[in-house]
């Protein structure tokens, strides 16, 4: 049986998410998980694609357990999260290292749209002498992010709850905007808190002219790079984009 789906958790208690695509028996595909994967205990579908302002997936229980709080495990770190409250993805643990390995000592860094904190104690895991300032406007997303900071024991990170538009916030070395659907809508903000030199890692979707949407905003940059991150729909890719302030 062949049936798209994550596992969020770990090996003493997960729940795993079918896509939002049509499945015929989705009973039948929930016990199929739950008997070649013994650590699920609950089986989520996606009922569409995120939205709201929380920008969380509607899901619905379909299988098991209906408490669906997990604790998952990546990299050497935990991440506390109920997955029907808030958005976490564990198919982007390669990305979260990939941007901890190029951190330099000392950054100052900006994440938006953090959400339950994963690239923030990637970073920290990693860097512990940075500093990292994070905004989240969802209050649960807020709430599991402080639980995160003190499961791993970290230090110098920063919860902000609220729009990114409307929060006080520094200047940074680096600020990422991990928000792949609308975070260009936000650059103008990335560019007011970025230090001359300053790296603006940019989520999006490669049907996007970036150049196009940061020159709205700026002629004082360069892209440095875009890198795909990973499949987001049909012919259409996740990419970061590395734009460097001048």
């Amino acid at each position: 049986m062949r049936i798209p789906f994550d596992i969020i958790g770990s090996k003493e208690k997960s729940v795993a998410i079918i896509g939002a695509n049509q499945i015929e028996n989705e009973k039948e595909a929930a016990e199929y998980i739950m008997k070649k994967h013994k650590s699920v205990k609950t089986v989520l579908k996606k009922l569409a694609e995120r939205k709201g302002v929380f920008r969380t997936y509607p899901l619905k229980v379909i299988l098991g357990d209906p408490n669906t709080e997990v604790v998952h495990k990546e990299n050497g770190y935990l991440l506390k999260l109920d997955p029907q409250k808030v958005y976490f993805s564990p198919r982007e643990v390669t990305e979260r290292e990939r941007i901890a390995k190029i951190i330099k000592p000392g950054e100052k860094i900006l994440v938006m749209f953090s959400g339950i904190a994963p690239f923030a104690i990637a970073i920290k895991k990693k860097n512990p002498e940075c500093i990292v300032d994070c905004v989240e406007i969802n209050p649960e997303a807020i709430k599991y992010a402080k639980i995160n900071i003190g499961l791993n024991a970290l230090r110098g990170i920063k919860i902000i709850e609220g729009d990114v538009r409307k929060v006080e916030l520094d200047r940074y070395d680096r600020i990422l905007m991990p928000l792949a659907e609308t975070a260009f809508e936000f650059l103008d903000i990335a560019f007011l808190h970025a230090k001359k030199g300053a790296t603006i890692h940019l989520y999006g979707l490669s049907d996007v002219d970036f150049k196009e949407k940061i020159e709205k905003v700026t002629k004082n940059y360069k892209i440095l790079d875009i890198t795909k991150v990973g499949a987001y729909a049909p012919r259409i890719t996740k990419v970061r984009v590395d734009t460097k302030v001048l």
